[in-house]
Parts: C-alpha cells; sequence; structure tokens
C-alpha cells in the first residue's frame, strides 16, 4: 500500500528561509546524539530532494561543513537557524528540522533515537530514507 503525503510548510526563526515538504501527517523523526545535532537539537526528517522544495531565502543561507565536507548544513544567515540540510547519509535527499515545521499539518512526530556519534557503523542504517516510496 502506498503511503499518502501531506505538504508540510517550514522556515527558520526570522522567517527569511521557508520551504516545504511532502511527508507522513505522522511524522517519524530521528533524534540524533553526535557532535552538531545533539548541540542544535536539530530532529530529522529526512526525504528525497523530489519532495523538498525551499520556497524563498536561498541567497540567505550559509553552508557549513565539516570532517568529510559531504554533509551541507545550511544555516539562515540571519537568525542562524538550520531548518534543513544536505546529510551525509543522504546526499540525495534532504534532512529537515522537524522542530521548524509549522505544526498545523502534523498529526503526531514519533521519535527513534539514532546513534550519530558511532556515524561509522550506523550511517548506512539511514540510505533508505530518501529512496522515493
Amino acid at each position: 500500500m502506498e503511503e499518502s503525503f501531506v505538504q508540510h510548510r517550514g522556515a527558520c526563526h526570522c522567517g527569511r528561509v521557508r520551504f516545504e515538504v511532502d511527508a507522513a501527517l505522522d511524522i517519524d523523526a530521528l533524534e540524533c546524539n553526535c557532535s552538531i545535532c545533539s548541540k542544535s537539537g536539530f530532529l530529522h526528517l529526512i526525504v528525497p530532494r523530489s519532495r523538498f522544495r525551499l520556497l524563498q531565502g536561498s541567497a540567505d543561507l550559509i553552508t557549513y561543513t565539516f570532517n568529510t565536507g559531504v554533509a551541507k548544513h545550511l544555516f539562515c544567515k540571519t537568525c542562524g537557524i538550520k531548518p534543513f540540510y544536505v546529510p551525509r547519509s543522504n546526499p540525495d535527499g534532504y534532512s529537515v528540522n522537524v522542530r521548524c515545521l509549522d505544526t498545523a499539518t502534523i498529526g503526531h512526530v514519533n521519535v527513534s533515537s539514532f546513534d550519530g556519534k558511532n556515524w561509522e557503523a550506523h550511517g548506512a542504517d539511514l540510505a533508505v530514507r530518501s529512496l522515493e516510496q
């Protein structure tokens, strides 16, 4: 049975960066314990690139990379919030910060833990999250 999606909208804190993402009404999110996610409070919803649309603010984004440089961490240069980024595990998709989504379209958020501190051992487990469904 094919899962149906709703259109969720989101933004950074100041609203300069706005986006929309097609995902389930009930969101399965991941809370990662790696150094950047735990410090920023990022709650992951990984989707294929085709289900993500930047509506405004591309000129307001700055990119931060570290370690392998594959992940492209995108921050609003005005308010400093990271509403989404291109993850190392899914360079063909986006990881959206569930905490930046408008709550009106969310039914329920189910949060699971992900051991990002040991990324090399577990990173491949995330690859299926950006596949088209």
